[in-house]
């Protein structure tokens, strides 16, 4: 381990933690722009969360120890994740190997069991309707995304980000053929339930669509700008390893040197600008749905993994 690793180490993190709230402000631009409206500009992420930040704390009587840990532990498994995924650079860091790709993947469960559990401990009807529904959304989103995750690990032979990474590289029959096609179409479907994409999601605090919005709802200030950061964080990582592992695998640093970094950030936000763009336009090309049919995107998205593990099998 050297000096330059441990800096390139932090510097993921610092990445994830400095980028996220500007991929939100993107995403949200976008569909302004979509929408054919001016939006509130691609920093007010930023400026969100600094005002939540200098805002007093209100808590629910009825909180425990719970309200309390969730969001902390939400925004550390997100943290932590970043150590074991190429952000920056195409080779491991000293810390990569502390976990897998499916490690990373119950590590960001963790966070969401957490939030879950912290709707439904203020007793509050609306944290219970969030927690109930996300549990609902979850039944079927990771086994799929365990699926998903298995046909990565059946493709490259390894449950390393890296392989995974440097075999698409590699190999350009791999990279087109049907079994990674498969693994992105499956793992996009899992990319707009995670970062609330659906058409069963909304934003806003409208009863009938709230599902992320109304767990969270009986937080404020400080906690609740952890809590929006931690969610920022989890799509900004969710779209990386979209992006470095399996869509875009190009545009990592090679030798770790600061010119390498630098080009990598440009080329990871050049991915994301992509990808935005195609999730705000399917996102806002297709109908409102009523919640019953949340099932149909990821049952659409279980059977393309299931199909990816057999190509695997096949080849």
């Amino acid at each position: 381990m050297t000096i330059r690793d441990v800096i390139l180490q932090i510097a993921q993190i610092a990445t994830t933690l400095a980028l996220a709230p500007l991929l939100q402000g993107v995403i949200l631009q976008f569909e302004e722009r979509v929408q054919r409206g001016q939006g509130p500009g691609i920093f007010q992420p930023y400026r969100d969360l600094w005002k939540l930040f200098h805002k007093q704390i209100v808590v629910p009587q009825t909180a425990s120890w719970l309200y309390w840990v969730a969001p902390f532990v939400a925004f550390a498994t997100t943290m932590t994740v970043p150590i074991l995924i190429p952000v920056l650079t195409n080779y491991p860091l000293p810390l990569s190997d502390m976990g897998d790709i499916l490690g990373g993947g119950l590590i960001l469960t963790l966070g969401s069991f957490m939030i879950t559990l912290a709707g439904l401990d203020t007793r509050s009807a609306y944290g219970g309707i969030g927690s109930s529904r996300s549990v609902m959304v979850a039944i079927l989103a990771e086994p799929t995304l365990i699926l998903v995750f298995v046909g990565i690990t059946l493709l490259a032979k390894a449950m390393l980000p890296f392989v995974v990474n440097h075999l698409l590289v590699a190999e350009p029959s791999v990279y087109w053929g049907p079994t990674h096609l498969f693994l992105v179409a499956a793992f996009f479907v899992l990319l707009l339930v995670e970062t609330d994409r659906l058409p069963i999601h909304s934003s806003t605090h409208i009863e009938i669509y709230m599902i992320e919005e109304a767990r969270i709802l009986e937080y404020s200030g400080p906690m609740l700008a952890i809590l929006k950061w931690a969610s920022m964080m989890k799509q900004f990582v969710l779209y990386t390893i979209f992006c470095n592992v399996l869509l875009f695998p190009w545009g990592l640093s090679y030798a770790g040197t600061a010119i390498g970094i630098v080009g990598s950030i440009m080329a990871l936000m050049l991915k994301f600008l992509l990808v935005a763009c195609l999730v705000v336009v399917v996102e806002t090309v297709q109908s409102r749905l009523r919640f019953f049919r949340y099932q149909e995107p990821l049952a659409a998205s279980f059977m393309l993994a299931v199909l990816a593990i057999v190509g695997t099998q096949l080849r």
